[in-house]
């Protein structure tokens, strides 16, 4: 009896490791997943400069649905979200508010697993792509929820610029600490000598400035934005001669219209739609080709730019966020496919899409300020303590 319980309990323990074991190298086998892929290297990226001299484009990315073997997935639904940095108040970049808001929403039919996109990446940091594959034949392969993250380094020249702003006020605070330091008669009357009022004076003729310079200059700059899109409006108006004021656009028997939002805030993405029917028939076209791109008005630069086709209903929507406070071209080329029946001459559709600049929070403003005030009044305590130990050198 004794050997008969210890045989069992052998038995037991060998089919409990098989178990344990094939259950690892099941979970450890490989699995049906997504991949980020990008023709530029990650260290080459960097985020949008608004004032940049040379011409930008936008980042081309590329997601590739696999299966477990690295084979493309065909005929898959991928849905992507495209979320930027989280907000970080003492570290801000130079869009504090899009910060941990999202870019871009996108759903497409990928008859070869993969979409390719072009975008412009505002900011540095982690930027989160959140992907969701669906077969579009119902089980054709198991669902794939992933999240990808994409590292954007800060442009090392703005490290250049604060390190050479951090060096001035330095300097500053060094030379007023060095002149306030220094042994010098005060009148009866006078509460410091006169030297040290007046750069006392002048430090807070100087902060005070610097404080209503941040301020004014983001008014100005969202009164202006404003302005500049009333007059590409006027200017859209008429140059956009093959789209009507309900932004459609006809040519042989084809109709495009764009839907959704004709206005966007920064921050807040904006719902955008174009449906492509056949005016003989009024039914949906889906053998053509969208190439979408939005373009900003006053620089030129491309900000998104995709290569869609139409679901069942002839539509392909989408959101989109903006971080820059000007207007924008909408622009959709339809054009037909190279093996489709119908074949026309490609056509584009437009609109302008009016973009509200927000100012950055008061709160940015301050912490900016107080780092340049950190600044001085470390040179001024260097300074003040040089020049104590020169003249206690000199006595």
């Amino acid at each position: 009896m004794p050997k008969f319980k210890l045989y069992t309990l052998i038995s037991i323990i060998c089919m409990m490791s098989v178990v344990f074991y094939s259950f690892v190298g099941f979970s450890q086998s490989p699995q049906p997943s997504v991949r980020l892929i990008s023709p530029t290297p990650e260290s080459q990226i960097i985020p949008f400069e608004a004032e940049a001299s040379t011409p930008q484009s936008p980042v081309k990315l590329a997601l590739q649905a696999v299966d477990a073997e690295g084979k493309a997935l065909e005929n898959a639904k991928l849905h992507l979200e495209i979320f930027t940095p989280p907000h970080n108040p003492w570290f801000t970049t130079d869009f504090p508010i899009v910060e941990g808001t999202k870019l871009l929403d996108i759903e497409t039919i990928a008859p070869q697993g993969q979409l390719e996109l072009q975008q412009i990446l505002p900011i540095r940091g982690n930027y989160q792509f959140k992907v969701n594959v669906t077969p579009v034949v119902a089980n054709a392969f198991k669902p794939i929820a992933q999240t990808l993250t994409l590292t954007v380094k800060e442009n090392w020249v703005k490290y250049r610029n604060f390190a050479i702003l951090a060096v001035v006020l330095l300097i500053v605070g060094l030379a007023g600490g060095w002149v306030i330091g220094g042994s010098q008669a005060i009148a009866p009357t006078e509460i410091a000598p006169e030297r040290v009022r007046l750069l006392l004076s002048g430090a807070i003729v100087v902060a005070i400035a610097s404080l209503l310079f941040v301020n004014i200059s983001a008014e100005v700059a969202q009164s202006e934005s404003s302005t500049h899109a009333h007059h590409h409006d006027h200017h859209a108006s008429k140059s956009a001669v093959e789209t009507d004021s309900d932004g459609i656009a006809r040519q042989q028997s084809l109709q495009a219209q764009l839907l959704g939002d004709t206005s966007a805030t920064v921050g807040k993405p904006a719902a955008l739609q174009v449906k492509v029917i056949d005016e003989k028939t009024n039914q949906p076209v889906q053998d053509v080709i969208l190439n979408i791109k939005t373009t900003m008005l006053e620089d030129g630069w491309v900000n998104f730019a995709y290569q869609a086709i139409p679901d069942t209903t002839g539509k392909f929507a989408w959101e989109q966020g903006f971080f820059d406070g000007a207007p924008h071209k909408l622009e959709v080329e339809i054009a037909p496919k190279p093996n489709a029946s119908r074949q026309f001459t490609p056509f584009k559709v437009q609109r302008d899409i009016e973009v509200e600049g927000v100012a950055p929070p008061l709160s940015v403003r301050f912490i900016s300020l107080a780092y340049m005030t950190a600044f001085v009044i470390a040179g001024l305590l260097v300074g003040l303590r040089l020049r104590g130990n020169s003249l206690t050198s000199v006595s």
